[in-house]
């Protein structure tokens, strides 16, 4: 056997959209955050946008669906589902229902202090919303 990989973290995180303009604004909206990076540089339409989100500071990048792997270029929802930690999962999914996203995942509890739900968001990306006790006790670790 190889040896093995070292995973260290979410490098990136993709997501895909035929309208990056409009994908950025819905997401610079819903975050209460710009992105940080656009590639061309403005004023040219962007075809990569890029947000610093959460804790470690993750990488969110919407991508010109024309650059989306093989089988990820016909906008339906697959792939790996990214769940997001959230503190409350029934406002974070009220919050993106309410922005147009549409329901893919109702909230599921899984035990005690692990609870999801997912969405698609108007551009045919999947994100999963996550309170996960695991990863509030890392965090608070970290700090």
């Amino acid at each position: 056997m190889a040896a093995p990989v070292t995973l260290r973290g979410i490098s990136t995180l993709s997501l895909w959209a035929d309208d990056v303009t409009a994908a950025g604004a819905w997401y610079a909206d819903l975050l209460g955050v710009e992105p940080y990076y656009a590639r061309p540089e403005p004023p040219a339409a962007p075809s990569y946008l890029e947000f610093r989100l959460g804790d470690h500071g993750t990488e969110l990048g919407i991508i010109d669906r024309r650059f989306a792997l093989p089988g990820l270029r016909t906008g339906e929802p697959g792939g790996i589902v990214a769940y997001w930690a959230v503190d409350d999962v029934q406002k974070a999914l009220d919050t993106f229902l309410a922005a147009g996203a549409t329901p893919l995942q109702p909230i599921t509890e899984f035990g005690p202090g692990f609870v999801t739900a997912a969405v698609v968001d108007p551009f045919g990306n999947v994100v999963g919303l996550m309170y996960n006790q695991h990863y509030l006790d890392q965090a608070a670790g970290d700090a």
